[in-house]
């Protein structure tokens, strides 16, 4: 098993208070996995599948 990852800045999700993992709004095909900070900053991510890019 491997541990997840933020989609956007690559920490490791284990032990990250405030993270999440969703499918991809675009193409529900890919889990989209955010850390707590990434989450904070709003940074952008892009789905490596349909290319949606979040949030917003």
């Amino acid at each position: 098993m491997t541990a997840k990852k933020c989609i956007t800045c690559k920490t490791s999700l284990m032990n990250n208070i405030g993270s999440t993992t969703f499918l991809c709004p675009g193409c529900s095909k890919v889990e989209i996995t955010r850390c707590a900070k990434c989450r904070e900053t709003v940074a952008k991510y892009k789905c490596p599948e349909c290319g949606f890019e979040g949030p917003n």
